[in-house]
């Protein structure tokens, strides 16, 4: 600002700057993207340069900005905000990989094993008959459910589609196949006591869970030792689940399940831009 000049008069004029925390390496990701997608369907002209709309959707993710606060921030509508996050968490949620595929990524990397855990994203509660199977009574909260797979490093690698938060781990696992996928890939799965009776295979099974006791048969010194190692193993697991909250807009979703698929997947591709162990 310039030494006499007077700062503006009302809310609407007022701007302050955030920081960021991402690297170039991956706005300049999200840039090509846009700049590719633009030539792919041929438009000539948005409103701000790819670079820019990069910046302002990675600020929506990041920290949960407010789309009229960004929009006002940019001089574009609340609107154009919505449609550039829409557009670019679509495109990016296409590069997300399937699971038979990172699954043989994982295999061809020399990997035997993955991590196998389930997550609550919170939403904002609804009204009438939407709202009662997203309400999980494990957390007492309204929420969707989803799955994820990590290498033994922590390393997202797989988001499963988003399950109302009144469904079980255990089914969406079977309803994903996860236990045929990872016999095809020739890879095993640590998981937590959540998934317990998940192999339909006993004599061969590809999920390694501890023991659960039971109100006649407490578990014994050496099963609670082997309860202790699953769960070392596993924990590299939770900062695969840190990393990708840290994107706040999950804090609380807004969008239904399957407009959360579409973000989880897309914040899956950012994570692994950002983080790599």
């Amino acid at each position: 600002m310039r030494k006499n000049s007077k700062p503006a008069e009302g809310p609407e004029g007022l701007v302050y700057r955030c920081r960021l925390s991402l690297s170039s390496a991956t706005v300049n990701m999200v840039a090509d993207l846009i700049r590719g997608h633009l030539k792919k369907i041929g438009s000539r002209w948005r409103k701000l340069a790819p670079g820019r709309i990069a910046v302002i959707v990675l600020a929506v993710l990041r920290h949960d900005q407010r789309l009229c606060d960004m929009a006002g921030g940019n001089d574009v509508s609340a609107s154009t905000v919505r449609r550039w996050l829409l557009e670019v968490t679509g495109l990016l949620a296409a590069r997300a990989p399937r699971l038979d595929r990172a699954l043989k990524r994982i295999t061809r990397k020399g990997g035997v094993v993955v991590l196998l855990d389930g997550t609550l994203v919170r939403t904002r509660r609804r009204t009438g008959d939407e709202n009662r199977p997203n309400y999980s009574g494990k957390h007492k909260v309204h929420g969707l459910l989803f799955l994820a797979l990590t290498d033994e490093k922590g390393n997202l690698v797989w988001i499963s589609a988003a399950k109302p938060g009144r469904s079980s781990e255990i089914t969406a696992a079977r309803h994903n196949k996860i236990c045929a996928k990872l016999r095809e890939a020739g890879l095993g799965a640590l998981a937590d006591l959540g998934f317990v009776g998940l192999d339909d295979d006993p004599a061969d099974p590809v999920i390694v869970t501890g023991r659960r006791a039971t109100r006649g048969h407490p578990l014994t010194k050496a099963q609670k030792e082997a309860n202790r190692l699953v769960s070392r193993e596993r924990a590299a697991n939770e900062h695969g689940f840190a990393d990708l909250k840290n994107w706040r807009i999950l804090t609380k979703v807004r969008m239904n399940a399957q407009h959360a698929t579409t973000l989880l997947r897309a914040l899956l591709v950012l994570t692994n831009a950002q983080v790599s162990r």
